[in-house]
């Protein structure tokens, strides 16, 4: 696993947007003149109520959907379609039936916008992923015969076997019970600090965003903007960090969602 960073300009961010606007096909606006940044070896959380286009803001930073206007650019340059180092993680692990956890870590590597990989390359990509998220022992068991915090990790492992720069991960736990998602936590963080990727999450969910991230972005309002930004400077791992910093900094951020909702 190559863990140089490079080819961004030498900014230091993987992903840079600004003045993006994007409505339905309908012609409702959606998000107005959203702009941020995520940098290397950092997670970012985007938080926000239900509705307020977390997700389709997601879509559009990953070029799932085009923008009415504004910039994005991955790792220095303009992205104008999905990129092949950056990688989606979505809540349902999406995997295929007939593909054992192995196969499912591998699918997309052999997609014609990623590079080409010998067979050894692409195996050892795969088992690297697998152990990374602690299944290495469980490459040929098929999604039926997985739990679903496992079925999670072969989906995270996916992303990771194609060596991404950056994660995009759209409330990946929040179909998980409280103890696996506590767990899958944890490893987001481990994974973006051991692999020097970088990760952009949208969740609901506040604690999650403290728990996780190194900055959160609320997004808001109608069309949805980013309203506000902390700095989650609490030491890791946070389940042991100050119980009253974290009681500050939740009340805070329910402070902030609340004003949001008397506009």
């Amino acid at each position: 696993m190559s863990t140089a960073v490079s080819g961004d300009g030498g900014t230091g961010l993987a992903l840079q947007a600004s003045g993006l606007n994007f409505s339905y096909a309908d012609g409702h606006a959606v998000f107005a003149d959203v702009s941020l940044d995520v940098r290397h070896r950092e997670i970012v959380c985007l938080l926000g109520g239900s509705g307020c286009g977390k997700s389709s803001l997601l879509r559009v930073l990953a070029r799932l959907e085009a923008p009415a206007s504004g910039d994005i650019r991955f790792l220095g340059e303009p992205l104008q379609a999905p990129h092949p180092r950056a990688a989606l993680v979505f809540q349902q692990p999406g995997l295929l039936p007939w593909l054992d956890a192995a196969g499912n870590a591998g699918f997309g590597l052999d997609f014609e916008h990623q590079p080409r990989l010998t067979p050894v390359e692409r195996a050892a990509r795969i088992e690297q992923a697998l152990s990374a998220v602690g299944l290495a022992g469980h490459a040929h068991r098929y999604p039926a015969q997985l739990s679903g915090g496992m079925a999670q990790r072969v989906a995270l492992a996916r992303a990771l076997a194609r060596e991404p720069q950056l994660l995009f991960a759209d409330e990946p736990f929040s179909a998980l019970d409280a103890i696996t998602r506590a767990e899958m936590q944890a490893l987001l963080v481990e994974v973006v600090h051991r692999w020097h990727t970088a990760a952009l999450l949208v969740t609901h969910d506040i604690d999650e965003a403290i728990l996780v991230a190194d900055r959160i972005l609320l997004m808001g309002e109608a069309p949805g903007r980013i309203v506000r930004e902390w700095v989650v400077d609490l030491e890791r791992p946070r389940e042991q960090a100050d119980p009253a910093a974290v009681t500050a900094l939740r009340l805070d951020i329910l402070s902030a969602l609340h004003a949001l909702r008397a506009h």
